[in-house]
Parts: structure tokens; C-alpha cells; sequence
């Protein structure tokens, strides 16, 4: 291949388990996605990036160390999906690195911000191919949560001109995507995702995620715990909104359980409805007729949290879920070819936000670049 014109999108999630990465083309604005590749996290990275994400927890060394580690696993992710496809760097427009979040503070009380490691000088320097990064930050400097982001995309590709959709993102952190046919857009998060199943996961069976949810489909869920769980005051709050690993952790949901006699498999079962219930809730208190609900992000894959989700639905006379596999993009790769296309975006000097979405006073072009 050559001379083709290729993105490269980067995306390391809130549940760090790995680098998912796509090269895609954009001709005539159709997306055709060339190959995607996941580029296993090492062990002591992720313990590295979970020390820097805790609230309180600052060490300025480790911070460089971490960011410097994690450019270039960045880096050799990109070139290992290049090498699968047979690309150059002369093919490659640009990457676009999402990055991988270590804090994120929603403006309110105290000054927002949102900081993403992931060097991507080093992923320029290693790959030869020029980088885009930084996303959040232009958006929150206009006022904005700077999250979430994929919205944008998900109206780019996933718009009907005559239904009504619901997209949900279920990765460390869900959110979801409202598309009406006159090309509006919304979202905002809806609170946890795969967050809290996996830290309570890892801590009670060394697997660092609920494989298909066969652990969670073991245990009986808890309604005292459910609805303490949900008095959470994320909840209580309008959109725009953003939350993560700040509000839903496990030292905090380990406050919530220890007045609780229940076994580790009873809690995963009762957090596996928490955030089924609260992706439901979230689409019921829109308020209008939705004609589909497509659902995307690693969350697809926890069978039990797709079951319990689609009966949230169905309790509250919503339509049944369908993967984004049927709009012809496999649910897996829908972040890492969101950052693609906002990188894209950047080049060809767009807006990537919807201010609907994040609260923002204007639209705005996002990311920094970053050359060779």
C-alpha cells in the first residue's frame, strides 16, 4: 500500500487493559477501517498508571517515568499495526493518541481539567509519522467537561436522517450519544462502566475483568446495596456531565459494602445491575421516543451486563440493544477510530466538539501536533 492516505488511532481506556489501535481512510467521508491491533499493557505499566490515578496519590517522578514508558508502548503499538498492514510512515496522515487518563476534574468548584500521559513526542520520534494529542483541554478551556469526546464521531457515522438513535459506549466509564434526525447531537456520561466489575474482579480473583460476566452470573444481587449505590450524587446531576476513576473507585466502593454480609460474587452481581441500571435510567429520563439503541466499547463483551441491560431496557419500554457491528463498525475499535477521525478533524482544521455535549461555549478544532 501506498500513498493511501491512512489515520492511525490510539485508545488506552479507563480500564487499562490494553492499546486498541485502527488504521482507517476516510474517502468521500465513508470510514473504511484497514486493520486494528491490541497491544497488550504490561502488568507493571498498569500498576504504575492505577498508582497515578488515585485521588491524592502525586509523585511527579513517576509521573515522567509513566509517560515517558507509555509513549513509547504508544509507539510500538502503531508500528506493529503498520508492519501487520505493510504501511510506511509516509502513508500515514497522522496518529491520533488519545492518551491514557490519569486524572479528570469536571469544572464546578474547583478549576477543571483533564490530564492524559502517553508522550507523544516519543510516539513521533519512534514512528516518523506526525501526531496529534491533547484532545480535552481546548474544549475545558472554553468551559467544558473536555469528555466525552466520541459523540462527535458517533453523529459523523452513526446519524439516520429518519430514526431517533442511542449509542452507548460502555468502556471503563458509559456513556451515551442521543442522534435525532435533524442531525442534533447530546450525551454525557452515565456513570460506571466497566470500572468498578473490574477493580472488584481483580481484587477477588486476580483476572483483571469478569470474563463474559460468568463470575457476576454466579451471585444474587442486593437491593439495599443497589439503591445505596445509586444515591450516589453523580446521579443527582445534569448534563453536561463527565465523571471517573475520581468518582467510582474501589476505595469507595468498598465504603459502600462494608456494612454489607454479602459474598464477593453477591456484590459483582449487584454492580453488574448497578451499571445496567444506570446506562437504562439514563436513556428512560430522556424523555422522548428512541427508534434503536446500538451499543459499542469493550463492555459488549460482559454477556451478564448485556442481559441485565437490555431487561433495564425492556423495564422501561425501551428498544432492544444491537451491537455498532450492525452499522458496519465492530464495537471494539469504535474509540480508537473516533481519535482517527478527530485527528483528522485537526488537520483538516474542524471543530471536534458538540458543545451540547460538553458543555463548552463554542465549538472548537482540538489537539495539538506533534512532527517528527
Amino acid at each position: 500500500m501506498k500513498n493511501i492516505a491512512a489515520f492511525i488511532g490510539l485508545m488506552s481506556g479507563t480500564s487499562i487493559d490494553s492499546i486498541d489501535v485502527v488504521a482507517v481512510t476516510f474517502a468521500h467521508k465513508n470510514l473504511n477501517l484497514l486493520g486494528s491491533y491490541s497491544h497488550p499493557m504490561p502488568a507493571k505499566l498498569r500498576a504504575q498508571i492505577l498508582s497515578l490515578s488515585e485521588p491524592g496519590q502525586d509523585d511527579v517522578q513517576l509521573l515522567a517515568e509513566t509517560d515517558h514508558c507509555l509513549g513509547k508502548l504508544f509507539a510500538e503499538a502503531s508500528l506493529a499495526l503498520m508492519t501487520q498492514l505493510n504501511l510506511s510512515s509516509k502513508d500515514i496522515v497522522a496518529i491520533g493518541s488519545h492518551g491514557q487518563t490519569i486524572r479528570h476534574q469536571p469544572p464546578g468548584i474547583k478549576p477543571g481539567f483533564s490530564l492524559q500521559i502517553g508522550n507523544p513526542n516519543q510516539i513521533a520520534a519512534v514512528t516518523g509519522c506526525s501526531v496529534i494529542a491533547d484532545f480535552r483541554r481546548k474544549d475545558m478551556a472554553y468551559g467544558g467537561q473536555g469528555a466525552p469526546l466520541v459523540p462527535a464521531f458517533h453523529r459523523e457515522i452513526f446519524h439516520h436522517p429518519d430514526k431517533t438513535r442511542v449509542i452507548i459506549n460502555i468502556g471503563g466509564i458509559s456513556n451515551i450519544t442521543i442522534l435525532d434526525p435533524s442531525s442534533g447531537c447530546r450525551g454525557f456520561d452515565t456513570g460506571p462502566g466497566n470500572i468498578l466489575l473490574d477493580a472488584w474482579c481483580q481484587k477477588y480473583t486476580n483476572s483483571n475483568y469478569d470474563d463474559e460476566g460468568q463470575w457476576g452470573a454466579t451471585g444474587l444481587y442486593n437491593d439495599a446495596l443497589l439503591t445505596q449505590l445509586k444515591n450516589h450524587n453523580f446521579f443527582s446531576r445534569t448534563g453536561p456531565k463527565s465523571t471517573g476513576r475520581e468518582d467510582f473507585n474501589l476505595d469507595w466502593l468498598e465504603q459502600q459494602t462494608h456494612l454489607f454480609d454479602l459474598t464477593p460474587a453477591d456484590i459483582q452481581a449487584t454492580l453488574t445491575l448497578y451499571t445496567a441500571d444506570t446506562i437504562a435510567q439514563s436513556i428512560a429520563d430522556l424523555a422522548e421516543p428512541i427508534d434503536e439503541i446500538f451499543v459499542c466499547g469493550g463492555g459488549i463483551f460482559n454477556l451478564e451486563l448485556i442481559r441485565r441491560l437490555n431487561e433495564s431496557l425492556l423495564q422501561r419500554t425501551m428498544p432492544a440493544i444491537h451491537s455498532t457491528a450492525r452499522l458496519g463498525l465492530e464495537p471494539n475499535w469504535v474509540e480508537a477510530c473516533a481519535f482517527a477521525w478527530l485527528a483528522k478533524q485537526r488537520i483538516d482544521m474542524k471543530p471536534g466538539n458538540v458543545p451540547a455535549v460538553t458543555g463548552a461555549s463554542r465549538e472548537t478544532i482540538l489537539g495539538c501536533i506533534y512532527l517528527p
